[in-house]
């Protein structure tokens, strides 16, 4: 699906819902604003599209990046099997949207979102949940059957990150075949993310982390496969590791999300052949305004509010060397310069690459579509109320 064809005036709106006026050029946006290149965003769609079409292997890619419904539109249409989503929340939406091959990668615990989960396996019934403990299988199994619905499941196992996932091996197996006995649940196989090897500095370490880890993911297949289970899925692998994990035997799908957009903390990590990750050009970036200018100083109107503050560093300027961002206070960033590339001037307009994309996307509301100097489109953020129901 591509953009309109031709910039057309698009509606802004406060927050309550008072039209502020119409905008169609990027000079014309508020400020902070979250802009995405799309130029820069469609080659990167299509660079991993063209990659697992080549290598053979599936894409369900994850969209607790952009939450976004009409982004996840593209990414099917560009050959993605499915989408992943993070919350039951997001899959929510997904559904609204008429997104399916959706996988739940968050266990989905307790009686109010499970009952919300037996509504959406009632509307889009191919969607798949992750299991790490039997009693999370039971609690599924009782209300499944209540429902007389049957519930596809991944085992989510725990290959290094610490974090949530059964333990590999024999735990798996004991998981398999309380799912297995289990009439309402369906054993698809297994969810493996080594998200603490997506990050990990320099290819070569990077590759060597990430064998080690999914190691594990494919021996607890073997397991379940010589025990009679179903193992036909093996998902997992990040957009730092989706050049090695696809050589993995077994991997069946990838699910990386931050490859559309691109970030900071992913342009560190290094690439396969250069200091600087550049498989996926930075499409995001938080649009500012240059409120005050003084001397090697240079102060623009995003600061903690505008930008996620989980990483030990802040925005890099796009298109701008000698000029080194810093926090200044919730609606305030600091420029220092130090021979700027460019002359800086009081209300120019400055794109930064964000930190870290996923935390960001989640502080707005909408994605401003640009190419060149012109907005094409306005494409809508899912709501952010702390995963309330949305059906």
């Amino acid at each position: 699906m591509k953009p309109s064809s031709g910039a057309q005036p698009h509606k802004l709106y406060g927050s309550s819902g008072v039209k502020l006026h119409f905008v169609k050029k990027i000079l014309d946006l508020p400020t902070p604003s979250l802009v995405l290149d799309l130029e820069r965003f469609e080659a990167n769609l299509e660079r991993m599209n063209s990659f697992t079409r080549l290598h053979g292997i599936r894409l369900r890619p994850h969209a607790k990046t952009h939450k976004c419904v009409e982004i996840a539109r593209r990414q099917l249409a560009g050959g993605a099997i499915g989408i992943c989503v993070a919350t039951l929340a997001e899959a929510e939406v997904m559904v609204r949207g008429s997104i399916g091959g959706l996988l739940i990668t968050g266990e989905i615990v307790g009686e109010p979102k499970v009952s919300r989960l037996i509504q959406l396996v009632s509307r889009a019934p191919e969607t798949m949940v992750v299991v790490d403990n039997a009693g999370n299988a039971q609690e599924l199994q009782q209300a499944a059957g209540s429902a007389g619905v049957r519930i596809p499941v991944l085992i989510d196992l725990d290959i290094g990150q610490n974090r949530t996932g059964i333990q590999p091996g024999e735990p798996a197996l004991r998981l398999a075949e309380s799912i297995t006995g289990a009439k309402n649940l369906e054993l698809r196989g297994i969810c493996a993310y080594a998200g603490h090897v997506a990050h990990v500095s320099g290819f070569e370490n990077r590759r060597a982390s990430s064998r080690h880890a999914m190691e594990l993911a494919v021996a607890t297949r073997d397991v379940l496969l010589k025990n009679g289970h179903n193992a036909e899925i093996l998902t997992g692998a990040s957009t730092g590791t989706y050049n090695i994990d696809f050589e993995i035997e077994g991997m069946t799908e990838l699910q990386s999300g931050s490859y559309v957009f691109m970030d900071v903390d992913y342009r560190r990590i290094g690439g396969k052949s250069g200091a600087v990750y550049e498989d996926f050009a930075p499409a995001l970036c938080v649009l500012a305004t240059v409120i005050h200018r003084s001397g090697n100083k240079a102060v623009v109107d995003a600061g903690l509010k505008a930008f996620s503050t989980d990483r030990p560093f802040g925005p890099e300027p796009l298109g701008l060397s000698g000029a080194n961002y810093e926090f200044a206070g919730d609606e305030h960033g600091r420029l220092v310069l130090d021979n700027p590339s460019r002359e800086i001037k009081l209300g120019d307009k400055l794109r930064f690459i964000i930190p870290h994309c996923d935390p960001t996307v989640n502080l707005y509301d909408r994605f401003y579509c640009v190419k060149s100097d012109s907005v094409e489109d306005v494409w809508p953020i899912m709501e952010r109320a702390s995963g309330a129901p949305y059906f």
